[in-house]
C-alpha cells in the first residue's frame, strides 16, 4: 500500500522541528511513540491509508521504527528532508502534537504497550513487527487509547461576526466550482 508521505524522515523531523520551535526536548524515545501513534491514528482516520512507509517493531522499551531509530541515534542525521507536507497532513500531525506533544514518554510508552497490537507483536517475540491493520483496530476500538474524534480534530475558524466556515487549502490556478 502507497504511502501519503515518501519517507518516514519527513515525519520525524516534522516532530523534531516543532519540539524545537517549542523550546522542548524531543527524546529519541517519545519520538518513537509519536511516529507509531501518528501512523496508527492516520490509518483509522484515512480509512487505512498509510502515513509514511515505515515499519514498527514491538520492542522491549515500546515501539521502534528501526531505521528511523538508527539514524537518529546520535541526534538528527543529516537527511534531505522535505520542508512541506501536504496541507492535510501537516494539519493532521499538529493534532497529534496538540493532543499527546506535552505527555511523558512514559505515559506514551504505557498508552502504547497496554493496547492489543503491541502486546500480540511482543508476546510472539521482541522486536517482531507490528501489523498495520493491527494498529488501526486497536486505535479504532480506543483500545486505551483516545478515540480518533478525539484526536483529530478540524480546526473551526469564524469570521468576525461568530458565523464558522469552511477553510480549504489555496491551490493556485484552480478554479472556483460553477454555482448551480
Amino acid at each position: 500500500m502507497p504511502a501519503d508521505v515518501e519517507n518516514a524522515f519527513d515525519i520525524a523531523f516534522w516532530f523534531a522541528d516543532t519540539a524545537l520551535n517549542e523550546n522542548q526536548y524531543l527524546q529519541p524515545q517519545k519520538l518513537q511513540c509519536l511516529l507509531f501513534i501518528a501512523q496508527a491514528y492516520y490509518t483509522v482516520a484515512f480509512n487505512g491509508r498509510k502515513l509514511m512507509p515505515a515499519a514498527f517493531v514491538a520492542d522491549e522499551m515500546g515501539p521502534i521504527e528501526p531505521n528511523i531509530y538508527m539514524a537518529f541515534s546520535k541526534g538528527r542525521p543529516d537527511v534531505d528532508a522535505r520542508l512541506f507536507l501536504p496541507h492535510d497532513v501537516e494539519t493532521f500531525l499538529d493534532g497529534i502534537w496538540r493532543r499527546f506533544g506535552h505527555h511523558s514518554t512514559e505515559r506514551l510508552n504505557k498508552m502504547i504497550k497496554e493496547t492489543t497490537a503491541y502486546k500480540q507483536a511482543y508476546k510472539n517475540a521482541p522486536r517482531t513487527e507490528i501489523p498495520l491493520d493491527a494498529m488501526r483496530l486497536s486505535f479504532a476500538r480506543a483500545e486505551k487509547t483516545p478515540g480518533v474524534a478525539q484526536v483529530v480534530k478540524p480546526k473551526i475558524l469564524r469570521t468576525q461576526s461568530g458565523k464558522a466556515v469552511t477553510v480549504k487549502a489555496w491551490v493556485p490556478g484552480a478554479k472556483p466550482a460553477a454555482k448551480k
